[in-house]
Protein backbone atom coordinates (compact mmCIF):
# COMPACT_ATOMS: atom_id res chain seq x y z
CA UNK A 1 0.00 0.00 0.00
CA UNK A 2 1.39 3.59 -1.04
CA UNK A 3 -1.02 6.68 0.20
CA UNK A 4 -0.29 10.38 -0.34
CA UNK A 5 -0.42 11.51 2.45
CA UNK A 6 -1.46 14.99 4.39
CA UNK A 7 -4.46 14.97 3.32
CA UNK A 8 -3.90 14.19 -0.19
CA UNK A 9 -5.75 11.27 -2.44
CA UNK A 10 -5.31 7.61 -1.22
CA UNK A 11 -4.25 5.56 -4.48
CA UNK A 12 -4.13 1.44 -3.78
CA UNK A 13 -0.91 -0.36 -5.10
CA UNK A 14 -1.42 -4.05 -3.87
CA UNK A 15 -4.53 -5.96 -5.09
CA UNK A 16 -5.33 -3.74 -7.92
CA UNK A 17 -7.38 -5.38 -10.36
CA UNK A 18 -6.26 -3.27 -13.21
CA UNK A 19 -2.34 -2.59 -14.40
CA UNK A 20 -1.19 0.76 -12.71
CA UNK A 21 -1.13 2.12 -16.42
CA UNK A 22 -4.84 2.64 -16.56
CA UNK A 23 -4.69 4.84 -13.31
CA UNK A 24 -1.65 7.01 -14.80
CA UNK A 25 -3.47 7.32 -17.91
CA UNK A 26 -7.45 8.11 -16.52
CA UNK A 27 -5.26 10.85 -14.23
CA UNK A 28 -4.87 12.77 -17.91
CA UNK A 29 -8.41 11.70 -18.86
CA UNK A 30 -7.69 9.34 -21.56
CA UNK A 31 -8.80 5.97 -21.85
CA UNK A 32 -7.39 3.11 -20.54
CA UNK A 33 -5.00 1.61 -22.41
CA UNK A 34 -4.15 -1.70 -24.69
CA UNK A 35 -0.70 -2.00 -23.72
CA UNK A 36 1.34 -1.52 -20.06
CA UNK A 37 2.63 1.26 -19.35
CA UNK A 38 6.29 -0.07 -18.74
CA UNK A 39 6.59 -2.65 -21.56
CA UNK A 40 7.06 -2.07 -25.63
CA UNK A 41 6.61 -6.03 -26.37
CA UNK A 42 8.03 -8.03 -24.25
CA UNK A 43 11.01 -5.94 -23.08
CA UNK A 44 10.63 -2.91 -20.57
CA UNK A 45 11.16 0.79 -22.65
CA UNK A 46 13.98 2.53 -21.99
CA UNK A 47 11.95 4.82 -19.92
CA UNK A 48 11.76 2.27 -17.48
CA UNK A 49 15.09 1.08 -17.54
CA UNK A 50 16.05 4.78 -16.66
CA UNK A 51 13.34 5.50 -13.78
CA UNK A 52 14.70 1.92 -12.23
CA UNK A 53 18.19 2.92 -12.17
CA UNK A 54 17.19 6.57 -10.65
CA UNK A 55 15.40 4.53 -8.38
CA UNK A 56 18.53 2.29 -7.84
CA UNK A 57 20.69 5.50 -7.09
CA UNK A 58 18.40 6.92 -4.67
CA UNK A 59 20.82 7.59 -2.17
CA UNK A 60 21.67 10.53 -4.79
CA UNK A 61 18.70 12.45 -3.58
CA UNK A 62 19.23 11.38 0.32
CA UNK A 63 16.84 8.20 0.03
CA UNK A 64 17.44 4.90 0.33
CA UNK A 65 17.23 2.63 -2.82
CA UNK A 66 16.21 -0.74 -0.16
CA UNK A 67 12.48 1.31 -0.28
CA UNK A 68 11.72 0.92 -4.15
CA UNK A 69 13.69 -3.04 -4.50
CA UNK A 70 14.37 -1.57 -8.43
CA UNK A 71 17.05 -4.57 -8.70
CA UNK A 72 14.38 -7.37 -8.02
CA UNK A 73 11.93 -5.73 -10.51
CA UNK A 74 14.52 -5.91 -13.10
CA UNK A 75 15.52 -8.83 -11.96
CA UNK A 76 12.12 -9.96 -12.44
CA UNK A 77 10.87 -8.38 -15.83
CA UNK A 78 13.81 -10.80 -17.02
CA UNK A 79 12.09 -14.10 -16.00
CA UNK A 80 8.52 -11.96 -16.71
CA UNK A 81 7.74 -14.78 -20.23
CA UNK A 82 3.91 -14.57 -19.87
CA UNK A 83 1.33 -11.09 -19.83
CA UNK A 84 0.39 -11.96 -16.50
CA UNK A 85 4.14 -11.56 -15.27
CA UNK A 86 4.63 -8.85 -16.98
CA UNK A 87 1.42 -7.15 -15.88
CA UNK A 88 2.74 -7.93 -12.58
CA UNK A 89 6.22 -6.32 -13.22
CA UNK A 90 4.52 -3.16 -15.00
CA UNK A 91 2.33 -3.14 -11.47
CA UNK A 92 5.47 -3.55 -9.31
CA UNK A 93 7.63 -0.49 -11.19
CA UNK A 94 4.17 1.63 -10.89
CA UNK A 95 4.10 1.27 -6.98
CA UNK A 96 7.82 1.60 -6.41
CA UNK A 97 7.86 4.40 -8.17
CA UNK A 98 5.22 6.69 -7.26
CA UNK A 99 6.42 5.69 -3.62
CA UNK A 100 9.83 7.36 -4.93
CA UNK A 101 7.89 9.95 -6.53
CA UNK A 102 5.92 10.78 -3.29
CA UNK A 103 9.38 10.44 -1.21
CA UNK A 104 10.85 12.91 -2.72
CA UNK A 105 7.94 15.49 -2.60
CA UNK A 106 7.19 15.19 0.97
CA UNK A 107 9.26 12.81 2.73
CA UNK A 108 9.04 9.67 4.12
CA UNK A 109 8.14 10.28 7.89
CA UNK A 110 5.00 11.92 8.61
CA UNK A 111 6.47 15.80 10.42
CA UNK A 112 3.84 15.45 13.58
CA UNK A 113 5.83 12.23 14.57
CA UNK A 114 8.94 14.05 14.08
CA UNK A 115 7.73 16.84 16.27
CA UNK A 116 7.10 19.16 13.25
CA UNK A 117 4.01 20.90 13.61
CA UNK A 118 3.37 21.98 10.40
CA UNK A 119 -0.45 22.92 8.54
CA UNK A 120 -1.77 20.09 5.79
CA UNK A 121 -0.10 20.87 2.11
CA UNK A 122 -2.45 22.13 -0.63
CA UNK A 123 -3.95 19.33 -2.66
CA UNK A 124 -1.98 20.58 -5.72
CA UNK A 125 0.48 17.96 -6.35
CA UNK A 126 -0.65 15.26 -9.28
CA UNK A 127 1.69 12.07 -8.43
CA UNK A 128 0.31 9.83 -11.44
CA UNK A 129 0.35 12.34 -13.75
CA UNK A 130 3.75 12.80 -13.45
CA UNK A 131 4.03 8.94 -13.65
CA UNK A 132 2.78 8.84 -16.52
CA UNK A 133 5.72 11.65 -17.70
CA UNK A 134 8.37 9.45 -16.41
CA UNK A 135 6.48 6.71 -19.13
CA UNK A 136 7.04 8.50 -21.54
CA UNK A 137 10.69 10.51 -21.68
CA UNK A 138 14.26 10.18 -21.68
CA UNK A 139 14.83 12.72 -18.92
CA UNK A 140 13.88 10.46 -16.31
CA UNK A 141 15.69 12.82 -13.33
CA UNK A 142 14.54 16.50 -15.22
CA UNK A 143 11.31 15.00 -14.88
CA UNK A 144 11.70 13.11 -11.46
CA UNK A 145 12.59 17.70 -10.12
CA UNK A 146 9.50 18.17 -10.51
CA UNK A 147 8.38 16.45 -7.26
CA UNK A 148 11.38 17.53 -5.28
CA UNK A 149 10.71 20.98 -2.92
CA UNK A 150 11.63 24.16 -4.85
CA UNK A 151 13.63 25.66 -2.70
CA UNK A 152 17.18 26.55 -3.62
CA UNK A 153 18.87 25.22 -0.51
CA UNK A 154 17.23 21.96 -0.96
CA UNK A 155 19.19 22.23 -4.44
CA UNK A 156 22.38 23.39 -2.48
CA UNK A 157 22.80 20.67 0.03
CA UNK A 158 21.57 18.08 -2.32
CA UNK A 159 25.05 19.05 -4.17
CA UNK A 160 26.92 18.98 -1.02
CA UNK A 161 25.34 15.79 -0.30
CA UNK A 162 27.61 14.09 -3.12
CA UNK A 163 30.49 16.03 -2.25
CA UNK A 164 30.54 14.64 1.35
CA UNK A 165 29.25 10.55 -0.04
CA UNK A 166 32.60 10.78 -2.11
CA UNK A 167 34.62 12.02 0.89
CA UNK A 168 33.04 9.83 3.05
CA UNK A 169 34.85 7.29 1.22
CA UNK A 170 37.97 8.27 2.40
CA UNK A 171 37.57 7.16 5.96
CA UNK A 172 40.74 7.64 7.30
CA UNK A 173 40.81 11.94 6.51
CA UNK A 174 39.09 12.32 9.92
CA UNK A 175 41.55 9.94 11.88
CA UNK A 176 43.77 12.32 13.69
CA UNK A 177 46.34 12.18 16.52
CA UNK A 178 44.49 13.02 19.91
CA UNK A 179 45.31 16.22 21.46
CA UNK A 180 47.11 15.60 24.71
CA UNK A 181 47.32 18.25 27.26
CA UNK A 182 46.53 21.86 27.11
CA UNK A 183 44.24 22.49 24.03
CA UNK A 184 46.60 23.16 20.88
CA UNK A 185 47.51 27.24 19.51
CA UNK A 186 48.98 29.16 16.66
CA UNK A 187 52.74 27.84 16.47
CA UNK A 188 52.38 24.95 18.39
CA UNK A 189 53.39 21.35 17.22
CA UNK A 190 51.16 18.68 16.56
CA UNK A 191 52.20 15.20 15.06
CA UNK A 192 48.65 15.63 13.35
CA UNK A 193 49.09 18.79 11.67
CA UNK A 194 49.94 16.90 8.36
CA UNK A 195 46.78 14.88 8.49
CA UNK A 196 44.85 18.19 9.79
CA UNK A 197 46.33 19.97 7.01
CA UNK A 198 44.94 17.15 4.42
CA UNK A 199 41.44 16.98 5.66
CA UNK A 200 40.82 20.84 5.39
CA UNK A 201 42.33 20.60 2.06
CA UNK A 202 39.85 17.80 1.11
CA UNK A 203 36.93 19.66 2.62
CA UNK A 204 37.38 23.03 1.51
CA UNK A 205 38.83 25.09 4.46
CA UNK A 206 42.23 25.36 3.36
CA UNK A 207 43.18 26.13 0.01
CA UNK A 208 45.57 23.52 -1.67
CA UNK A 209 48.17 25.95 -2.72
CA UNK A 210 48.86 26.93 1.27
CA UNK A 211 49.25 23.28 2.24
CA UNK A 212 52.90 22.80 3.55
CA UNK A 213 55.09 20.18 3.47
CA UNK A 214 54.23 16.70 4.97
CA UNK A 215 57.26 17.13 7.54
CA UNK A 216 55.98 20.29 9.23
CA UNK A 217 54.19 20.01 12.14
CA UNK A 218 53.65 23.45 13.28
CA UNK A 219 50.43 24.89 13.30
CA UNK A 220 51.28 27.94 10.71
CA UNK A 221 49.37 30.71 10.16
CA UNK A 222 46.86 29.25 7.23
CA UNK A 223 46.60 26.39 9.20
CA UNK A 224 45.38 28.60 12.14
CA UNK A 225 43.18 30.02 9.30
CA UNK A 226 41.64 27.21 7.88
CA UNK A 227 40.59 26.22 11.42
CA UNK A 228 39.20 29.06 12.03
CA UNK A 229 37.04 28.78 8.97
CA UNK A 230 36.27 25.20 9.74
CA UNK A 231 34.99 26.35 13.19
CA UNK A 232 32.91 29.50 11.56
CA UNK A 233 30.94 26.57 9.71
CA UNK A 234 30.90 24.14 12.40
CA UNK A 235 29.09 26.91 14.89
CA UNK A 236 32.54 26.95 17.12
CA UNK A 237 34.42 29.71 18.72
CA UNK A 238 36.76 30.79 15.98
CA UNK A 239 39.59 31.23 17.78
CA UNK A 240 41.71 28.66 16.26
CA UNK A 241 42.63 26.59 19.13
CA UNK A 242 42.47 22.64 18.89
CA UNK A 243 40.33 22.69 22.00
CA UNK A 244 37.51 19.53 23.15
CA UNK A 245 34.83 20.89 20.96
CA UNK A 246 37.09 21.91 17.88
CA UNK A 247 38.60 17.86 18.04
CA UNK A 248 35.40 16.44 18.26
CA UNK A 249 34.60 18.05 15.23
CA UNK A 250 37.38 17.85 13.36
CA UNK A 251 37.28 13.81 13.95
CA UNK A 252 33.64 13.60 13.30
CA UNK A 253 33.39 10.78 11.06
CA UNK A 254 32.35 12.25 7.18
CA UNK A 255 29.74 9.64 6.69
CA UNK A 256 28.18 11.20 9.96
CA UNK A 257 27.90 14.79 7.76
CA UNK A 258 26.61 12.27 4.98
CA UNK A 259 23.34 11.61 7.55
CA UNK A 260 23.27 15.13 8.54
CA UNK A 261 22.71 15.95 5.00
CA UNK A 262 20.05 13.59 4.68
CA UNK A 263 18.23 13.95 7.26
CA UNK A 264 17.58 17.65 6.70
CA UNK A 265 17.08 17.02 2.58
CA UNK A 266 14.26 14.75 4.80
CA UNK A 267 12.79 17.74 6.14
CA UNK A 268 13.38 20.39 3.56
CA UNK A 269 10.38 17.98 1.95
CA UNK A 270 7.75 18.18 4.79
CA UNK A 271 7.58 22.53 4.11
CA UNK A 272 5.00 24.16 2.34
CA UNK A 273 6.14 26.44 -0.55
CA UNK A 274 7.19 30.22 0.67
CA UNK A 275 5.12 32.89 0.71
CA UNK A 276 6.04 36.79 0.93
CA UNK A 277 6.65 37.62 3.43
CA UNK A 278 8.39 34.63 5.61
CA UNK A 279 10.59 34.25 8.61
CA UNK A 280 12.22 30.86 9.14
CA UNK A 281 14.27 30.17 12.35
CA UNK A 282 16.86 27.10 12.29
CA UNK A 283 16.66 26.20 15.70
CA UNK A 284 20.22 24.69 15.89
CA UNK A 285 21.68 26.88 13.97
CA UNK A 286 20.83 30.12 16.13
CA UNK A 287 19.67 31.63 13.17
CA UNK A 288 16.74 33.62 12.13
CA UNK A 289 16.30 34.31 8.03
CA UNK A 290 13.16 36.88 6.57
CA UNK A 291 12.55 36.68 3.23
CA UNK A 292 11.67 39.84 1.09
CA UNK A 293 10.19 37.52 -1.70
CA UNK A 294 8.66 34.19 -2.14
CA UNK A 295 12.13 32.71 -2.92
CA UNK A 296 14.93 31.98 -0.47
CA UNK A 297 17.81 33.83 -2.16
CA UNK A 298 20.27 35.55 -0.07
CA UNK A 299 20.56 38.49 -1.34
CA UNK A 300 16.81 38.73 -0.37
CA UNK A 301 17.23 37.95 2.96
CA UNK A 302 17.50 39.56 6.55
CA UNK A 303 19.36 37.44 8.68
CA UNK A 304 20.20 37.80 12.43
CA UNK A 305 21.63 35.69 15.81
CA UNK A 306 19.04 34.11 18.00
CA UNK A 307 18.62 32.73 21.29
CA UNK A 308 16.38 29.28 21.33
CA UNK A 309 15.46 27.36 24.68
CA UNK A 310 17.42 25.03 26.43
CA UNK A 311 17.73 21.58 25.71
CA UNK A 312 14.97 20.68 29.26
CA UNK A 313 13.04 23.59 27.75
CA UNK A 314 13.18 23.43 23.94
CA UNK A 315 12.05 25.77 21.48
CA UNK A 316 9.34 23.96 19.26
CA UNK A 317 9.23 23.30 15.70
CA UNK A 318 6.25 24.57 14.33
CA UNK A 319 4.04 26.89 11.73
CA UNK A 320 2.18 30.09 12.47
CA UNK A 321 1.14 33.59 11.10
CA UNK A 322 2.64 36.41 13.01
CA UNK A 323 -0.60 39.19 13.30
CA UNK A 324 0.72 41.76 15.62
CA UNK A 325 3.37 43.13 17.45
CA UNK A 326 3.79 44.90 21.13
CA UNK A 327 6.03 47.42 21.59
CA UNK A 328 7.00 47.84 25.68
CA UNK A 329 5.52 44.68 26.63
CA UNK A 330 4.94 43.57 30.19
CA UNK A 331 5.93 39.47 30.42
CA UNK A 332 3.37 37.56 32.08
CA UNK A 333 5.64 35.11 33.85
CA UNK A 334 4.57 31.49 33.03
CA UNK A 335 3.31 29.65 36.57
CA UNK A 336 6.26 26.97 35.94
CA UNK A 337 8.89 29.76 35.74
CA UNK A 338 7.64 31.67 38.87
CA UNK A 339 6.90 28.78 40.84
CA UNK A 340 10.25 26.85 40.04
CA UNK A 341 12.61 29.86 39.92
CA UNK A 342 10.78 33.43 41.33
CA UNK A 343 8.38 31.92 44.25
CA UNK A 344 11.88 31.48 46.97
CA UNK A 345 13.01 34.50 46.00
CA UNK A 346 9.51 36.41 47.01
CA UNK A 347 9.65 34.25 50.00
CA UNK A 348 13.54 34.84 50.98
CA UNK A 349 13.29 38.93 50.34
CA UNK A 350 10.26 41.57 50.63
CA UNK A 351 11.86 43.91 48.14
CA UNK A 352 12.59 41.13 45.33
CA UNK A 353 9.43 41.82 43.68
CA UNK A 354 10.30 45.41 43.24
CA UNK A 355 14.13 44.66 42.37
CA UNK A 356 12.96 43.26 39.27
CA UNK A 357 10.46 45.41 38.55
CA UNK A 358 8.11 42.68 38.96
CA UNK A 359 4.15 43.16 40.11
CA UNK A 360 1.51 40.83 41.49
CA UNK A 361 -1.28 40.90 39.42
CA UNK A 362 -5.32 40.10 41.17
CA UNK A 363 -8.26 38.88 39.67
CA UNK A 364 -9.65 41.89 39.99
CA UNK A 365 -6.88 43.86 37.68
CA UNK A 366 -5.00 45.01 41.71
CA UNK A 367 -1.08 45.25 41.76
CA UNK A 368 0.88 44.97 44.39
CA UNK A 369 5.29 44.63 44.97
CA UNK A 370 4.68 44.41 48.35
CA UNK A 371 2.73 40.77 48.63
CA UNK A 372 1.32 39.71 52.24
CA UNK A 373 1.90 36.14 53.67
CA UNK A 374 -1.32 35.31 52.36
CA UNK A 375 -1.05 36.72 48.79
CA UNK A 376 2.43 34.66 48.21
CA UNK A 377 -0.02 31.67 49.32
CA UNK A 378 -1.96 32.35 46.60
CA UNK A 379 1.13 32.86 44.09
CA UNK A 380 1.72 29.32 45.33
CA UNK A 381 -1.14 28.07 44.54
CA UNK A 382 -1.53 29.60 40.95
CA UNK A 383 -4.63 31.94 41.77
CA UNK A 384 -2.49 35.14 41.66
CA UNK A 385 -0.04 36.06 39.00
CA UNK A 386 2.97 37.91 38.52
CA UNK A 387 4.28 40.68 35.40
CA UNK A 388 7.18 42.65 34.67
CA UNK A 389 6.53 46.11 34.00
CA UNK A 390 7.63 47.28 30.63
CA UNK A 391 11.27 48.97 30.26
CA UNK A 392 14.42 48.20 29.58
CA UNK A 393 15.19 45.33 31.95
CA UNK A 394 12.15 43.61 30.82
CA UNK A 395 13.07 40.08 29.89
CA UNK A 396 11.19 40.57 26.31
CA UNK A 397 13.14 43.83 25.77
CA UNK A 398 11.14 46.12 23.92
CA UNK A 399 9.37 44.59 21.16
CA UNK A 400 7.80 41.32 21.50
CA UNK A 401 6.45 39.76 17.42
CA UNK A 402 3.27 37.83 18.02
CA UNK A 403 2.57 34.53 15.96
CA UNK A 404 -0.89 32.84 17.95
CA UNK A 405 0.28 29.29 18.85
CA UNK A 406 -0.44 26.38 20.89
CA UNK A 407 2.99 26.21 22.61
CA UNK A 408 2.87 30.15 23.85
CA UNK A 409 6.17 30.58 21.88
CA UNK A 410 7.11 33.84 20.23
CA UNK A 411 9.75 35.91 18.93
CA UNK A 412 11.30 38.90 21.41
CA UNK A 413 14.34 41.17 22.55
CA UNK A 414 15.77 40.74 25.23
CA UNK A 415 18.28 42.79 27.96
CA UNK A 416 21.30 40.36 28.06
CA UNK A 417 22.95 41.05 24.78
CA UNK A 418 26.03 39.62 26.03
CA UNK A 419 24.33 36.20 25.53
CA UNK A 420 24.79 36.87 21.18
CA UNK A 421 28.23 36.35 21.48
CA UNK A 422 28.13 32.84 22.92
CA UNK A 423 27.82 29.62 20.15
CA UNK A 424 26.05 27.51 21.39
CA UNK A 425 22.88 29.57 22.25
CA UNK A 426 20.30 27.58 24.20
CA UNK A 427 19.57 30.01 27.09
CA UNK A 428 15.57 31.03 26.61
CA UNK A 429 12.59 29.29 28.53
CA UNK A 430 11.41 28.53 24.87
CA UNK A 431 10.81 31.71 23.23
CA UNK A 432 12.83 32.63 20.66
CA UNK A 433 15.26 36.09 21.27
CA UNK A 434 16.44 38.04 18.34
CA UNK A 435 19.63 39.66 18.34
CA UNK A 436 18.51 43.10 16.25
CA UNK A 437 14.76 43.30 17.21
CA UNK A 438 14.56 47.21 15.48
CA UNK A 439 16.41 45.46 12.29
CA UNK A 440 13.12 42.74 12.55
CA UNK A 441 10.36 45.36 13.13
CA UNK A 442 11.30 47.33 10.44
CA UNK A 443 10.79 43.90 8.19
CA UNK A 444 7.83 42.99 9.68
CA UNK A 445 5.70 46.06 9.42
CA UNK A 446 7.44 46.81 6.03
CA UNK A 447 6.07 44.18 4.27
CA UNK A 448 2.69 44.13 6.39
CA UNK A 449 1.06 46.94 5.07
CA UNK A 450 2.12 49.04 8.41
CA UNK A 451 5.52 50.80 7.08
CA UNK A 452 6.95 52.52 9.69
CA UNK A 453 9.94 54.94 9.69
CA UNK A 454 12.97 53.66 12.23
CA UNK A 455 12.35 56.49 13.95
CA UNK A 456 8.93 55.64 14.61
CA UNK A 457 9.74 52.55 15.84
CA UNK A 458 12.63 53.58 17.90
CA UNK A 459 10.29 56.28 19.58
CA UNK A 460 7.53 53.37 20.47
CA UNK A 461 10.21 50.87 22.08
CA UNK A 462 11.87 53.78 24.08
CA UNK A 463 8.37 55.94 24.87
CA UNK A 464 6.39 55.46 27.96
CA UNK A 465 3.07 53.55 26.33
CA UNK A 466 2.56 49.44 25.89
CA UNK A 467 1.41 49.68 22.18
CA UNK A 468 0.11 46.63 20.35
CA UNK A 469 0.07 47.19 16.13
CA UNK A 470 -2.12 44.84 14.19
CA UNK A 471 -0.69 43.70 11.35
CA UNK A 472 -2.28 44.69 7.73
CA UNK A 473 -0.81 41.43 5.98
CA UNK A 474 0.13 38.52 8.37
CA UNK A 475 3.32 36.96 7.83
CA UNK A 476 4.12 33.54 7.86
CA UNK A 477 6.54 32.09 10.99
CA UNK A 478 8.35 28.63 10.75
CA UNK A 479 10.56 27.57 13.01
CA UNK A 480 12.56 24.50 11.44
CA UNK A 481 15.42 22.25 12.42
CA UNK A 482 18.15 21.55 10.18
CA UNK A 483 21.40 20.59 11.43
CA UNK A 484 23.17 20.77 7.79
CA UNK A 485 22.66 24.14 5.27
CA UNK A 486 24.17 24.67 2.29
CA UNK A 487 25.20 28.27 1.27
CA UNK A 488 24.96 30.04 -2.24
CA UNK A 489 29.03 30.30 -2.10
CA UNK A 490 29.39 27.08 -2.18
CA UNK A 491 29.75 26.43 1.39
CA UNK A 492 28.28 23.79 3.72
CA UNK A 493 27.44 24.50 7.37
CA UNK A 494 26.89 21.73 10.30
CA UNK A 495 25.61 22.16 13.45
CA UNK A 496 25.42 20.21 17.04
CA UNK A 497 21.91 18.48 17.46
CA UNK A 498 21.12 19.89 20.48
CA UNK A 499 17.69 18.67 21.08
CA UNK A 500 17.94 15.35 19.94
CA UNK A 501 15.84 15.53 17.15
CA UNK A 502 18.36 14.11 13.97
CA UNK A 503 18.37 11.02 16.30
CA UNK A 504 14.40 11.16 16.67
CA UNK A 505 13.94 11.52 12.96
CA UNK A 506 16.58 8.85 12.02
CA UNK A 507 14.62 5.83 14.75
CA UNK A 508 11.75 6.91 12.22
CA UNK A 509 12.95 6.22 9.41
CA UNK A 510 14.30 3.29 10.58
CA UNK A 511 11.30 2.08 11.33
Amino acid sequence: MCKCRRGAVVVAISGLLLPFAWLAHAAQGAPAPQALLWYQGAKLTQPAVALLQAMEDAADWGLDSRDYGAAGILSDSRAADSPQRREAVDRALSGAALRFILHLHEGRVDPHKAGFDVPPRPLAFDAPSLLAKLAETSDTRGTLAAAEPPFQHYALLKAQLAVYRRLAGEPGLTRLPAVRGRPLAAADRYTGAPALRALLVAIGDLPAAQQAADTDLTLDPPLIQALQRFQFRHGLKQDGVIGRQTYAALTTPLAHRVWQIELTLERWRWLPALNAPTVIVNVPQFRLFAFDAASDRESQMLTMNVIVGQPYRRTPTFAADMKFLIFRPYWDVPYSIMSGEMLPGIRARRDYLAAHNFEIVGADGTVTQDPTAQQIAALAAGRLRVRQRPGAENALGLVKFMFPNRYDVYLHGTPAQALFAQSRRTFSHGCIRVSDPVALAEYVLRHSGNDWPRGWIEAAMQGTETLRVPLSQWISVRVVYGTAVASEAGRIYFFDDVYGNDARLAQLLKR
